[in-house]
């Protein structure tokens, strides 16, 4: 669920070095399939920030575990998904 997608980001994501030298932050949104085994795939980004954040997100979600898959009519579907990851560094007020 929502609970282990999050502590996932969190314990997988490592700030890029060239957006924290730059103060970079914000949202990056990613959009990917849920495959019906599962598995994530054709991930991209339809939102950057830049700095190598956009890079990290991607491969962030490559690396996520397989999900419950979507399920119409008590089958297993594809599902397209938008998810945002935030982007911040500690002590330093979010940009927009």
């Amino acid at each position: 669920g929502d609970e282990a997608r999050l502590y996932y980001l969190r314990q997988h994501i490592r700030y890029p070095e060239a957006a924290m030298k730059k103060e970079i932050q914000g949202v990056v949104i990613v959009v990917f399939i849920i495959e019906p085994d599962g598995s994530v795939t054709k991930v991209s980004v339809s939102k950057g920030i830049g700095g190598g954040c956009d890079e990290e997100a991607i491969r962030v979600t490559r690396e996520m575990p397989r999900w419950e898959p979507g399920k119409r009519n008590g089958r297993a579907v594809r599902v397209m998904l938008r998810m945002p990851i935030i982007f911040s560094l500690p002590g330093h007020p979010a940009r927009r």
